[in-house]
């Protein structure tokens, strides 16, 4: 079993969480998580959001924009 700590960055965040991390709006966010854009999964009540999966769905709308 792996041993987590403080120190170490979460693996999955809220979608507040990722819309801050992303640097877009929550509705931004819902819109790309309503589409299926973004990925997501869900815990019990609590809908969490990977960090890889933020990366990627920025790369994505890089590349869609010529950036």
């Amino acid at each position: 079993m792996t041993d987590f700590n403080k120190t170490q960055s979460p693996i999955a965040v809220s979608p507040n969480e990722a819309a801050r991390l992303a640097g877009v709006g929550r509705t931004t966010l819902y819109a790309a998580l309503a589409t299926g854009e973004l990925k997501s999964l869900k815990i019990g009540t609590r809908r969490l959001i990977k960090v890889t999966a933020i990366h990627d769905w920025l790369q994505l709308n890089e590349q869609r924009n010529g950036g």
